[in-house]
């Protein structure tokens, strides 16, 4: 049986340079896509050898022949409110199972409105959102929520420092918090509006300690953690002290071990009438551990493997699919991370890998 064919979009990316290195450590048949040729062929040599597709994103026809011609399509080039539907729709009618780093809380809305439907009738599985912020808050949140009932609030708060944005990075910071449209999820459901930014103290365990937080920031587990965890609110917070340190918006060039200097505690409470439930993970290099979170889905989606369930049945939030339910993947159509797989032994592999010191425990 030959390796699955995996092709990443937006390769000579920051991020998409890792996925396309670990892939390509692993011995898989990769494509590396964008829209800059010469950037492709020279990542290419770089890596000893791999396809390389030059595409544009007004390009339909081109991004339909590189998803049809992959198992699975990788999409790392943001903002992704400019560029997920092209890539999203291409995988769509290709029939090519789809991953994005998408942490834009409208764009992961549009997937799960405009794409459902798409997807279940190729008969794929996309998954929206697996990133950093979003991804790892939503894996978190299904890890720490799993058995749970009677949630009253799903809190997960980002401690960054030392973070290096990109360009692409960057733009989408800049569209993020120039947004007045913002998805809150309060009282069961979900709001579009302005939201007045507040301060907050959220109580991470030692060593770190309480912290400032801006909240609610605008990531995506409004949208994603209320699909598999029956929550009454959903909120995102972000460390302060985050984008107050002076080089995170002024090092778009810095070199990748530099860039690769941040460290993060990522934690999670689930509050319940009953008490609280938490979780963290610790680590750094936050740019790896979305990366390679992106490669783990997408060979997991290439082998068949997702959270066991049997496709779009309901799950405890009474929109996504309910996981194990005994099946061979989590069936066609566009899930979030923890809806399409068992998010606490996804997070215990990331850990493996080195992303992160994993810790899941019962607060009273």
């Amino acid at each position: 049986m030959s390796p699955p064919h995996i092709a990443v979009y937006g390769a000579t990316g920051h991020t998409g340079r890792l996925v396309a290195a670990d892939l390509h450590a692993r011995g898989l048949e990769i494509t590396l896509a964008g829209r800059d040729g010469n950037a492709l062929k020279t990542l290419s040599e770089e890596l000893g050898g791999a396809l390389v597709f030059e595409a544009a994103l007004d390009e339909p026809a081109a991004l339909r022949d590189l998803a049809g011609s992959a198992d699975v399509l990788i999409h790392c080039a943001g903002p992704f409110t400019d560029t997920g539907r092209a890539l999203a729709t291409a995988a769509a009618e290709a029939g090519c199972h789809y991953v994005d780093h998408a942490l834009e809380q409208h764009h992961t809305k549009w997937m799960f409105d405009a794409m459902q439907g798409p997807a279940r009738e190729a008969g794929i599985t996309m998954v929206t959102a697996m990133s950093f912020y979003g991804g790892l808050g939503d894996l978190l949140a299904g890890a720490v929520a799993a058995g749970v009932t009677g949630v009253d609030r799903v809190i997960t708060a980002y401690s960054v420092t030392g973070w290096r944005l990109t360009t692409g990075a960057r733009k989408t910071a800049e569209l993020l918090f120039a947004d007045t449209r913002r998805i809150t999820y309060t009282d069961g459901a979900e709001h579009v509006g302005y939201v007045e930014p507040r301060n907050a103290v959220f109580p991470f365990p030692p060593p770190l300690g309480p912290r400032t937080m801006i909240a609610p920031v605008p990531f995506p587990e409004v949208v994603t953690v209320p699909r598999h965890v029956a929550a009454r609110q959903v909120e995102a917070q972000l460390t302060a002290h985050t984008f107050e340190e002076e080089q995170a918006f002024t090092s778009e060039h810095v070199d990748a071990a530099t860039r690769a200097g941040s460290h993060f505690t990522v934690a999670v409470q689930v509050i319940t009438q009953d008490g609280n439930r938490a979780g963290q993970a610790r680590g750094h290099d936050l740019w790896r551990m979305s990366a390679l979170a992106s490669v783990e889905a997408a060979v997991r989606l290439a082998g068949g493997q997702g959270d066991g369930g049997q496709g779009p049945e309901p799950g405890p939030g009474g929109q996504g699919p309910g996981p194990g339910a005994g099946g061979q993947g989590p069936g066609p159509g566009v899930f979030s991370p923890a809806e399409a797989f068992p998010a606490g032994p996804f997070l215990r592999d990331l850990e493996r890998l080195g992303l992160f010191t994993l810790t899941l425990q019962e607060e009273r």
